[in-house]
């Protein structure tokens, strides 16, 4: 009896992890993001309050060498291409720890901005500072945020959308699905979801 109450209590820890959306400590949907400055591709040093005419910001852990983070590679530079006009900048931030993934270090990050013609900034959180005060835990993995008088209050968290493998089978898209109803000052539909991706490096 103990082994099956042993094996039930497993089974329900199990279940319930598959439905969990947001690991650890870091943001929570309502928080206020602190900004942050982190060095660019290009040299320069990057923060949120530098977009004076944002709404808002499309913040994405991503990097180099993850398969996850490349298949959505071009469904980033698509989001930034669609709402970066309209007030919703993509900030893409390289969280890993390039000791352990030389691929993602920053002259590989500018050579594959390059190669992929990115029209965002792509940072790198040097000394991983960053992303555990957002709680990120995978590449890629999203927090929407929207620029208010109180600070950038976090939206959305989570994954870009449901189906990493091809774009064209795409249901959900949750971060446009997002970016559209901050637009139009209605609730966000769906607020987080599971990010699915590689774990971060440290």
């Amino acid at each position: 009896m103990k082994t099956l109450r042993l094996l039930a209590v497993m089974v329900l820890v199990v279940t319930l992890s598959a439905f969990k959306t947001t690991d650890g400590d870091g943001y929570k949907i309502g928080d206020i993001a602190t900004d942050f400055s982190l060095e660019n591709i290009d040299g320069k040093m990057v923060s949120l309050s530098d977009y004076k005419d944002a709404k808002g910001f499309i913040v994405i852990f991503t990097c180099n060498t993850c398969p996850y983070a490349v298949a959505y590679e071009d469904r980033i530079e698509a989001l930034n291409k669609k709402y970066a006009s309209q007030g919703y900048p993509v900030i893409a931030i390289m969280p890993n720890n390039t000791d352990v993934k030389p691929g993602d270090n920053m002259e590989a990050m500018k050579a594959r901005a390059k190669a992929k013609g990115f029209t965002f900034p792509y940072l790198m959180d040097k000394g991983q500072k960053i992303y555990p005060q957002y709680g990120a835990t995978k590449t890629p993995h999203v927090y929407i945020l929207e620029k208010t008088k109180k600070g950038n209050v976090v939206k959305y968290i989570g994954a870009i959308d449901d189906n990493y493998k091809d774009a064209s089978a795409v249901n959900n898209k949750y971060v446009e699905d997002a970016v559209d109803a901050l637009k139009k000052n209605k609730e966000v539909p769906v607020k987080e979801t599971r990010a699915i991706g590689c774990s971060i490096k440290v």
